[in-house]
């Protein structure tokens, strides 16, 4: 499954805010230093992850977790970032869109595949990767690497 560097941006960011105190607000450059990320992208970024309910935005000071890592899900990361459903018309084995209506040669099989990719992405946490030192993401879902 292939994401977008937004979402990767996204979790990076994530586990950066989740090294301060609960509650702690942070401003966007602060965020964007610690994790390593270009500042004008992060931005947006955050914004995304607020209105996606996954960060609190404080006008002029900042953001802060709006839960604790424990309850942040990957899957609630890639919804506010990646849009909900982004799953749905998102074709894993090619670029393009495929549908019931215009199948890709392997649509049958994401059918079979995305409600279990959906339900582990709901069950991985944010503390989750920060206590598995930010792995890959498929080693972090318990798939077996090639």
């Amino acid at each position: 499954m292939r994401l977008s560097r937004e979402s990767r941006y996204a979790v990076l960011a994530l586990m950066a805010m989740a090294t301060h105190p609960p509650d702690a607000v942070l401003d966007s450059r602060v965020i964007a230093s610690e994790s390593g990320l270009p500042a004008a992208y992060l931005a947006k970024i955050l914004r995304q992850l607020a209105a996606g309910g996954v960060l609190r935005s404080q006008r002029g000071r900042g953001f802060a977790l709006a839960e604790p890592p424990s309850a942040i899900t990957l899957g609630g990361i890639l919804d506010a970032v990646e849009g909900p459903g982004a799953l749905d018309d998102r074709c894993i084995f090619w670029r393009e869109t495929c549908s019931d209506g215009e199948p890709c040669p392997l649509h049958f099989r994401w059918q079979e595949l995305r409600p279990a990719i959906e339900s582990a992405l709901a069950r991985v946490t944010l503390a989750e990767i920060i206590e598995r030192g930010g792995v890959p993401l498929m080693a972090t879902l318990g798939v077996a690497e090639p």
